[in-house]
């Protein structure tokens, strides 16, 4: 990949900042007002980001890579109910505080090979540290790889309809999640 001219790397830099603090809002994502609030051309927002979906996932990317480094960190965790658990927590804990994880994972096509690359990952790491807490007999054996997504898509959920404020969301997905995986363990 060629690195791009200066002008063009502040105004991706710009595009992104105004995506994010958009996103931040609950505003919806409209290149056109994007480019708008960045003080930009929409040819030029156009250029780098051909569609909104493109640039929702794009802005999203930065907290789907930092999940996919906490799986990392816990594939190599010996203690394997610890690591799931915590693993578990990492992902919530992103949905919840960041709108755009929120919505890019909720959609199940994706625009950018890259977004399409990390939720995989995500999933695997998940199933892998599963297959750990199951086969030390950590979790319970009725616990079926499937059922993942959906229980944690249910807490973020759960979450967002009966937190008060966004500063509730982290406290209450925290709760909800403790007393999924207590359910949950062997």
């Amino acid at each position: 990949m060629t690195p791009q001219r200066k002008d063009a790397a502040r105004n991706w830099d710009r595009i992104l900042t105004v995506a994010r603090e958009l996103v931040d809002e609950g505003t919806p994502l409209q290149l056109n007002d994007v480019a708008r609030r960045a003080g930009l051309g929409v040819g030029t927002v156009y250029r780098h980001f051909p569609t909104t979906e493109a640039l929702l996932e794009t802005v999203a990317t930065p907290c789907l890579e930092a999940i996919v480094r906490h799986g990392d960190e816990a594939l190599r965790d010996d203690d394997a109910w610890p690591a799931f658990a915590e693993y578990l927590t990492k992902i919530v804990e992103a949905q919840v505080s960041d709108p755009a994880v929120a919505k890019v994972s909720a959609t199940t096509q994706d625009t950018l090979p890259r977004t399409t690359e990390l939720k995989q990952q995500i999933i695997a790491t998940g199933t892998e540290l599963l297959a750990r807490a199951r086969t030390a007999g950590a979790v319970r054996p009725d616990l079926v790889d499937e059922d993942l997504v959906p229980l944690m898509c249910g807490v973020a959920y759960a979450t967002y309809v009966h937190s008060d404020t966004p500063a509730d969301r982290l406290p209450t997905a925290r709760r909800y999640l403790d007393t999924l995986l207590r359910g949950l363990s062997a």
